[in-house]
């Protein structure tokens, strides 16, 4: 073991253990695929809110991560894009992304990581994970979502449904589905 920290960088043999390595790394990759995937996204005529592939990301790092890492991925992400990272939905950033009439979606994210992450534990079961899914994080996210809908849009209550949560049930179920999947084969990889 001590002749493999030896052909690591210094700052790497001194500082992490595989595990941490392995969890930078994994971050990483999360925070760019967490980035790429907000790129595809659709518009609605009705809504300021879009149809996105960042809900199957943020599915994804909350069923393969634990609670503490799914809040630091999903914090870099909203750092990166709050500083003026263009990772945010269709290639936007900056803090009124997170405080605008869409930015309880993007907070309601790194909530519904965590608490999804959380009720999870340990099972890797495809039906758990798309329960988990459907009834905790659709659920945190919609929330966050209506909330700013309705306080900064200033939009009544049904029409903050319309546009915050009806167009978007049977996707974001079709994407809790494709998430749990992919959960699943990448524990087959050891993840």
């Amino acid at each position: 073991m001590s002749e493999m920290r030896e052909n690591l960088h210094p700052s790497v043999a001194a500082t992490g253990s595989r595990e941490q390595i392995r969890f930078m790394t994994g971050s990483a990759v999360c925070v760019a695929l967490l980035a790429v995937s907000a790129y595809i996204s659709f518009p609605l005529p009705f809504t300021p809110a879009m149809v996105t592939a960042l809900t199957i990301m943020v599915n994804l790092v909350a069923f393969i991560m634990k609670p503490k890492q799914a809040a630091i991925i999903l914090g870099i992400y909203l750092l990166l894009g709050a500083v003026g990272v263009p990772v945010f939905v269709g290639g936007t950033s900056g803090l009124h992304k997170l405080i605008g009439p869409t930015g309880g979606f993007n907070l309601g994210f790194l909530a519904a990581a965590v608490a999804m992450s959380a009720v999870r534990g340990n099972t890797r079961s495809f039906k758990k994970l798309v329960a988990i899914g459907i009834c905790v994080g659709m659920p945190i996210i919609y929330v966050g979502g209506c909330l700013s809908m309705y306080l900064v849009a200033k939009v009544g209550v049904w029409k903050t449904l319309v546009m915050a949560v009806f167009p978007f049930l049977i996707g974001d179920t079709l994407k809790v589905v494709l998430a749990a999947f992919l959960a699943n084969r990448l524990q087959r990889y050891g993840f």
